[in-house]
């Protein structure tokens, strides 16, 4: 018996140490920490899980965007700044201009932001329970994908994905994006 539980102890404490962003906390909250060299590792992650809710509503998938992912960086950054997350820049830009900034050659489709301490994966999760911005993630017409954050030093995240398309921006267009909180 004291054999068996020493064995637990043991696989518990490895599979502990397997933890590739180990939790750490304030009062027994654990907070999600994203080091630099996790950057690409968690971009692949959402665009991979986008693109399996994607393929599993016969969607096409979307392709990683460097311009579009710049655009949802410099969000993200702005958002932590102002303290909330909302579509809007503290310049007063839109989600259209940030993508035109950013030099894309299509158009924007639509903006998921967020504010939250949750992981990634949890963040898709629960923009895929609303319908406004499952609609930005699943869109027939998005074939690229954007997607950054910033996370503060208390673990709070603040998540941005913006998707586009082919297409020539028009002149004067409405804003036409969701957001998660």
């Amino acid at each position: 018996m004291v054999r068996l539980l020493s064995i637990l102890f043991s696989v518990g404490l490895a599979l502990t140490a397997c933890t590739s962003t180990p939790p750490t906390g304030n009062g027994g909250i654990s907070v999600y920490k994203i080091s630099p060299r996790d950057e690409a590792k968690i971009q692949f992650r959402m665009l991979d899980s986008v693109n399996a809710l994607r393929q599993a509503r016969g969607v096409a998938p979307l392709q990683l965007n460097a311009e579009l992912t710049a655009a949802a960086a410099t969000h993200a950054r702005d958002m932590s700044v102002q303290n909330r997350p909302w579509h809007f820049g503290s310049d007063g830009s839109s989600p259209i201009d940030r993508v035109r900034r950013s030099g894309y050659n299509g158009i924007l489709k639509g903006e998921n932001i967020s504010e939250t301490f949750e992981t990634e994966l949890e963040t898709l999760s629960a923009w895929m329970e609303a319908a406004d911005t499952r609609d930005v993630i699943l869109d027939p017409s998005a074939t690229h994908l954007g997607f950054a954050w910033l996370q503060e030093k208390s673990g709070k995240l603040w998540w941005c994905l913006v998707t586009g398309g082919p297409g020539v921006a028009p002149t004067l267009s409405p804003i036409a994006v969701v957001a998660s909180e």
